[in-house]
């Protein structure tokens, strides 16, 4: 199918790469943000067939970078080889940081002068820092704060976790435990599957790890999926709800991880002058809000504006991908929407690969 973009000119994907998702606190806990990002930016400008000096803006979505020094993309920028002379912008739209960066790299090469972007996204959680409110304290103790929870898994609106927006997108829906339980079970699989079948060999970048202690090794794979134990995903206790009616366990919810992830875009012109294959053309995005505890349910608003710019009706989709956050987010999307699972995620999600927020 030739699908025209609703861009004044097209934009196309010629490079895409992530590393291996690690495990909180595991095997990226000594890689700095910084080597993470660098190294997804430098794989996929290098898989691109470019030089780093043909970039000319970064743009990489990061939701915990404090204790990383400014602008962090800025950083990746320089140390990737791209010339002082291209900005970079480091943004944070919390879980859609990264495809944040992705539509802001795609209007700037329609309505700017630039005509190749990298956009990019990184997340080291094993690194966020714990914080001490600034201000007085004559006397008694002082109360270290998460970073990860405070800004990254609470909803600073009603200042609780998200697992308990979750948990009422999970009522709201009549997504029971046993739904759930399945759900990130098949997630699971479908991660499996992938990676014995050779799916994500292509797009994994091997990251070098230099340890504080020991030898040094090379992480080449996802870590999180290879922790089901189906038999024990039933028995797991609630982990927000106290009442005796949660369904939201550490089992059918995303975990706490590390990981990266980088692509080329530019012009479509540019990209012929270059004698370049794109791997895809953008034809048009949307975005959606909703109340904040509702959070889960904003792609099934996002979706439908997104085929309507784009001249599509959900027929015309063969394949789709939405975050799971939760498990419940997932359901609650295919259901709202209407969707085949088995089209939803077919590799599976980051209930099973993790979530490197």
């Amino acid at each position: 199918m030739n699908i025209d973009s609703v861009f004044a000119q097209d934009v196309v994907v010629v490079s895409a790469v992530r590393t291996p998702i690690a495990a909180f606190r595991s095997s990226f806990a000594d890689v700095s943000l910084k080597q993470l990002g660098t190294t997804v930016v430098s794989e996929a400008i290098k898989r691109a067939g470019i030089r780093p000096e043909d970039v000319e803006e970064v743009i990489a979505g990061c939701v915990l970078p404090a204790g990383h020094g400014q602008n962090i993309a800025r950083q990746v920028s320089i140390a990737a080889g791209i010339p002082v002379s291209a900005p970079a912008m480091t943004i944070n739209k919390v879980c859609s940081s990264g495809l944040k960066a992705i539509m802001l790299a795609a209007e700037s090469l329609t309505v700017s002068d630039h005509r190749v972007i990298v956009a990019a996204g990184m997340e080291s959680m094993s690194q966020a820092p714990f914080f001490l409110d600034r201000g007085d304290t004559p006397y008694g103790g002082l109360k270290l704060i998460d970073s990860i929870l405070k800004d990254g898994l609470t909803d600073a609106m009603r200042d609780e976790p998200m697992g308990l927006c979750a948990e009422k997108t999970a009522e709201d829906y009549n997504l029971s435990r046993a739904d759930q339980d399945a759900f990130a079970i098949e997630s699971y699989r479908r991660v499996a599957n992938a990676w014995q079948s050779g799916v994500f060999a292509d797009e994994i970048v091997p990251v070098t790890v230099k340890p504080k202690r020991g030898a040094e090794y090379v992480v080449k794979e996802d870590e999180e999926y290879k922790k089901l134990n189906e038999a024990k995903m039933p028995t797991l206790q609630p982990a927000f709800r106290k009442d005796g009616k949660g369904t939201i366990t550490a089992g059918n919810a995303s975990s706490l991880n590390d990981g990266a992830a980088a692509l080329v875009l530019m012009t479509a012109s540019r990209a012929a002058e270059l004698n370049l294959r794109p791997l895809a053309k953008i034809i048009a995005f949307a975005e959606a809000g909703t109340a904040p505890v509702d959070f889960s349910i904003a792609p099934s608003l996002a979706i439908p504006k997104a085929l309507k710019r784009a001249n599509l009706t959900k027929d015309d989709v063969d394949l789709w991908e939405i975050n799971e956050a939760f498990s419940a987010t997932g359901l609650a999307n295919i259901k709202e929407l209407g969707l085949d699972h088995s089209k939803v995620n077919i590799h599976g999600g980051a209930v099973a690969l993790g979530h490197p927020i």
